[in-house]
């Protein structure tokens, strides 16, 4: 289990996620299939005690997407979600967001099996161009403005400070 802060009486799990960025303005997204519905989001989870947010997301970049040795670079945005998690241990989670940019589009091989990955709601791992994020008007994605906020990230480069996205 990750760390949790409780404010106002609010337990909320401490994550990393990345923004896997490939040429060809390519991202890598993870299908999670929670009880609420379909959503397509960033790689990563929860930071286990005595982790740092990057030695977590290299973990779980490990786990998930079999990328060794990521290269993890800044932290771009912050995402606070407050939602109770069907397990109910917790009532929100509050991510720091980085970036991680590859030189090379990689076949995701992950070192977690399917069904572990599963009980952690993953069902599929996927890259996406920035176009079919933004025509994929059938699909949530997480952030839900994904598709202009890594537009953002390409045409103004990386935020000098981390901003904070919306949910």
């Amino acid at each position: 289990m990750s760390p949790s802060t409780s404010t106002d009486g609010l337990r909320i799990r401490q994550a990393a996620r990345a923004i896997v960025r490939a040429p060809g303005n390519r991202v890598l997204l993870v299908r999670f299939e929670f009880p609420a519905g379909t959503r397509w989001a960033l790689p990563g989870g929860g930071i286990d005690p005595g982790e740092t947010p990057q030695q977590a997301l290299r973990r779980e970049l490990v786990e998930e997407l079999g990328l060794h040795e990521a290269p993890i670079g800044a932290h771009v945005w912050n995402r606070l979600h407050l939602i109770r998690f069907p397990s109910g241990l917790y009532d929100g989670q509050s991510e720091q967001i980085h970036v991680v940019d590859l030189p090379d589009v990689f076949e995701p091989n992950p070192t977690l099996s399917w069904e572990q990955l599963n009980a952690e709601y993953v069902y599929e791992l996927r890259w996406w161009t920035l176009d079919q994020i933004q025509a994929a008007t059938d699909h949530q994605f997480v952030p839900g403005p994904l598709g202009a906020l890594l537009r953002e990230l390409v045409h103004n480069g990386l935020p000098n400070a981390p901003v904070d996205v919306p949910v």
